[in-house]
């Protein structure tokens, strides 16, 4: 894999896929990292009556900014090449959707450990990539 999309919510099965990327690293030192943070539109009708959609995208961005702050610093300390992008949208395909336009050869993301049940009940955003994108998805328990 020389560049992987790896989409980062600030949970712990996040970082463990960054930890993931750090350990791959270390086999192939040339791998790159988009570390991708996906933040939902605010759809809050008082949100959007006080606010115009420039400070809305701008407040969304800031947040996911600081999502992607302690995966930054972990990748950096570990010398793996990365790019930080915060995106808008529903989860599942906007990670889809980057890591074919960022040119990924594979995604690596954490899994919240639903079991089989649960994933299929709850539709995980795992599960979901696994059927938007035509990538090789890798799922960090």
């Amino acid at each position: 894999m020389r560049k992987a999309l790896v989409p980062v919510d600030g949970s712990a099965a996040a970082h463990r896929a960054v930890r993931h990327i750090v350990c791959l690293a270390s086999i192939f030192p040339s791998i790159e990292a988009v570390l991708l943070n996906v933040q939902l539109e605010v759809d809050e009708w008082r949100v959007r009556r006080v606010l115009k959609k420039e400070e809305i995208e701008a407040m969304e961005e800031s947040r996911g900014g600081d999502t992607l702050q302690q995966d930054r610093e972990v990748l950096k300390a570990a010398g793996v090449r990365f790019t930080p992008v915060v995106e808008i949208g529903p989860a599942a395909e906007t990670i889809a959707k980057i890591a074919r336009e960022r040119g990924c050869d594979g995604i690596v993301m954490g899994t919240r450990g639903l079991g089989a049940v649960s994933s299929v009940l709850l539709g995980s955003v795992s599960s979901r990539v696994l059927q938007f994108s035509d990538l090789p998805v890798t799922l960090v328990k």
